[in-house]
């Protein structure tokens, strides 16, 4: 009789239990990458470009023109562009494995928040997706298929990954860092910029915006990019091109290492004081080298990597942008007062760098 009790009370149990609703593998489809473009209508305000993995089999992986789908579709709001995408398919969109986010560059020049608060408040878009400057559009860099790009996986990811491209010159943003940056005071948000060459078969990432809350984004040149990679990351591959006092050098740099202080004086800022620190080797040259006078190579490059930051330096400066925030470690060093961002804002502009440069070179090169 208790059994009979212990199996009416299961069947009672069971009957009010429902499914997970899990949708099998073959009825999804993934999402690797997201593009924002402005519309080409008048009627629209985005272009929403979806880059879609389809499986292949193993046998036929080198086939990778087939292997992947794009749904494009324009409107004023992007979540509204992406619901109707969802009906462009007969498969549930995973936007799980959306690793990469691009953003037309014409759009960082309007608030980013516009379409900046969907990304975040969609839970299932991962906000340690890379995220880049589109040129001359999102969705042409999304097409582009580089020669020998494996099956079902971004070429972008390994550019900006740890596990392919590690260029001084590419810079990698997570989605989250962007969002922090934007909406934090006294430090000034990054993208880096993707864009294609004039046959559409390569990406090249070696240049950088910085994107403030207000006017145009300052784009850095490829070399201000790698100074800024070097100084900001302490990435190493910095290199420089020395042509002083009849030496033409290439010299490259292992490790960099940058400190800097904001010097106050009763709580005003008054300067910002910035010690770097390189180790490296010359790695061409157009005259014969000596060991003896390698610590005399090492003021003169120090001399002119030194002129070189400075430039770098007043060039944000000028533009009142700040993507090292230095505003930010400020407001670190005061009490938590209503007027404080304000007094910063009012200084930087006229702040003076001073600035010390130390390179220890290892080595002349090797030549046999």
């Amino acid at each position: 009789m208790a059994h009979l009790k212990y199996f009416a009370m299961m069947v009672v149990v069971m009957s009010f239990l429902t499914g997970c609703g899990f949708k099998d593998i073959d009825n999804r489809v993934f999402v690797t990458g997201i593009g924002i473009d402005p519309s080409e209508n008048e009627d629209g305000t985005y272009r929403v470009t979806l880059k879609l993995a389809i499986p292949v089999s193993i046998k036929s992986k080198s086939n990778t023109s087939s292997s992947y789908q794009f749904l494009v579709h324009e409107g004023d709001n992007i979540g509204e562009i992406i619901q109707i995408l969802e009906t462009h398919t007969d498969k549930v969109l995973e936007f799980g494995h959306a690793k990469v986010i691009l953003i037309n560059e014409i759009l960082l020049e309007e608030n980013l928040k516009n379409f900046m608060d969907y990304l975040f408040r969609r839970g299932d878009i991962q906000s340690i997706a890379y995220i880049g400057a589109a040129r001359d559009s999102a969705e042409e860099v999304l097409r582009t298929l580089p020669k020998g790009e494996s099956v079902v996986a971004s070429p972008l990811t390994k550019f900006f990954g740890e596990t392919g491209n590690d260029s001084p010159y590419v810079v990698s943003v997570y989605l989250y860092e962007i969002r922090r940056d934007f909406h934090s005071k006294g430090i000034d948000a990054i993208l880096p910029i993707v864009e294609t060459n004039k046959s559409g078969t390569q990406l090249i990432v070696n240049k950088l915006l910085v994107v403030g809350d207000k006017g145009k984004p300052l784009e850095l040149t490829s070399k201000y990019t790698q100074a800024f990679n070097a100084l900001k990351n302490s990435v190493p591959g910095y290199s420089f091109r020395l042509d002083s006092e009849g030496y033409k050098l290439l010299i490259n740099m292992t490790t960099t290492k940058m400190k800097y202080n904001i010097i106050q004086e009763n709580g005003q800022p008054k300067s910002i004081k910035v010690n770097v620190e390189m180790s490296g080797t010359i790695s061409q040259s157009n005259k014969t080298l000596l060991m003896d006078k390698l610590e005399d190579y090492n003021k003169l490059a120090s001399r002119e990597i030194k002129q070189e930051l400075e430039k770098i330096f007043t060039s944000f400066q000028e533009k009142d942008l700040d993507p090292f925030g230095f505003g930010l470690r400020y407001r670190t060093m005061q009490l938590h007062q209503k007027g404080t961002i304000k007094k910063w804002e009012n200084a930087y502009p006229a702040l003076p760098f001073d600035v010390t440069v130390d390179v220890n070179l290892k080595t002349t090169g090797t030549i046999d």
